[in-house]
């Protein structure tokens, strides 16, 4: 897997990627703490609300980010992303009220929709064999996955000798270090879009999701986002709640039910590569939409349960299974997309699926955390399982089990070759061709004979 990062731009733009997810993991860690300083007890209502706007702005701003992106270049447009979220830390902790927490995050959310999708869509341009680009969509899998796994344990250890607000200046080097590496990288010729996106800003902006609709595999990818967004929003949001409440146990077991999630999603990355050179997608990519339903009947059974040591190792292996069945739909994902649009409309297809999903989690966020307060957990798990199995049936219906259905690998744009310089022949060399040509010639004339 490792492989790839001897591609100098690929390897490039990797570190861009994992050192601005280390910025991001420090400010998630030092907001929480600001949040606390400015609303005492209402730090989770703080925190839900910013979670929420992080969401907004992801479906908002991606559109309309894929709707001027063929006009800007690309390298500029991630730079300055980068810059503006580097401004924004450093606004961070100046901050002395609620409601500049929310319109910082909104902006720092609204950079980060403007990057991740250009720096989606430029990996597979950088890397056009599918072998190397499956290793490379593993590789971002796991960047995301052990960023949430280190990012907390490397701040609480920079905790013990600063204060929080020292961490958003980890955060602002994160995000410029990304800026430099991506100013130091050559990135291919963008390739011309196969039909010029006409009409207003509503209508280029929605480019990306009628490319979606048009195809019955991405159409599907849709229904697939909810089932993970199902899954992954009762970890998110209830795993500390599973820890304190139904087992009783104190607040270090809550890094550990995370860490399970992570583990999880990180083992099915590393062999997905392997996989995926055998099986199908689809394949792939159904099973883990469609396993959540049976890890959200067991999380029933835990749920349910009045006591036993048993429930611990069980949420922790359920867990885990929900990271291995979202890993198993998000890791491929990009190849389906690369596969299902033309070189030119790819930065509009992967901001609509950065929108559409986090549109998902828009859904099930305040659904597992409202539920869950209002009606119980047995309530949430009922919801959230339902959801997750509607919506991986439906991505079953919409998806055709023919294999000439699926969409094909997409020709990648090739560097053209310059032209060698070639010498001018020498007087015994015109000689040479003259007497080869009448030879060549004579041959071709002469009669068979036996």
């Amino acid at each position: 897997m490792l492989a790839v990062l001897r591609q100098r731009v690929y390897r490039r733009l990797f570190v861009a990627q994992v050192v601005a997810l280390v910025g991001t993991g420090l400010a998630t860690v030092a907001l929480g703490l600001l949040a606390y300083d400015l609303a005492g007890a209402d730090a989770g209502s703080v925190l839900g609300t910013a979670l929420a706007i992080k969401m907004v702005a992801c479906v908002v701003i991606a559109p309309a980010v894929g709707a001027v992106a063929d006009r800007v270049p690309r390298r500029a447009l991630m730079v300055t992303a980068d810059l503006v979220r580097a401004g924004i830390a450093v606004s961070l902790p100046f901050v002395g009220a609620v409601w500049q927490v929310y319109v910082l995050v909104f902006l720092l959310q609204s950079a980060s929709a403007a990057f991740t999708p250009t720096f989606q869509a430029v990996v597979p341009e950088v890397l056009p064999e599918e072998r190397d680009y499956t290793r490379a969509l593993s590789m971002s899998r796991l960047a995301y996955d052990l960023e949430s796994l280190l990012s907390p344990a490397f701040a609480a250890v920079l905790l013990s000798v600063i204060t929080y607000n020292w961490l958003f200046t980890g955060t602002v080097v994160g995000f410029l270090a990304s800026a430099a590496l991506v100013v130091s990288t050559a990135l291919p010729a963008r390739a011309a879009a196969s039909v010029p996106r006409t009409g207003g800003l509503y209508a280029r902006a929605t480019a990306g999701t009628r490319l979606f609709l048009g195809v019955p595999a991405l159409r599907a990818l849709l229904a697939l986002n909810l089932a993970v967004a199902a899954a992954g929003a009762m970890v998110t949001v209830n795993s500390v709640v599973y820890v304190r409440e139904v087992l009783g146990l104190s607040a270090g077991a809550v890094p550990l039910a995370l860490g399970a999630y992570g583990a999880g999603s990180m083992v099915v990355a590393l062999v997905l590569p392997r996989v995926l050179d055998r099986v199908r997608d689809r394949a792939v990519m159904l099973w883990g939409a469609l396993s959540p339903a049976v890890v959200f009947a067991g999380l029933g059974v835990v749920t349910a349960a009045r006591g036993g040591s048993w429930r611990l190792p069980a949420l922790l292996v359920l867990w885990a299974a929900f990271g291995a069945a979202s890993s198993a739909v998000l890791t491929p994902a990009g190849r389906l997309i690369r596969r299902s649009v033309p070189p030119g409309e790819r930065t509009a297809a992967f901001a609509a699926q950065f929108s559409l999903s986090h549109g998902c989690w828009l859904l099930t966020y305040p659904l597992a955390g409202w539920l869950g307060a209002a009606a119980g957990l047995d309530r949430a798990v009922l919801a959230l399982g339902s959801i997750a199995l509607g919506a991986a049936l439906l991505a079953v219906r919409l998806w055709p089990a023919d294999p000439a259905a699926d969409p094909q690998p997409a020709a990648e744009p090739r560097p053209v070759a310059e032209p060698r310089p070639v010498a001018e022949p020498t007087p015994r060399a015109h000689a040479a061709h003259a007497a080869h040509t009448a030879h060549a010639h004579a041959a071709r004339v002469r009669p068979l004979t036996r």
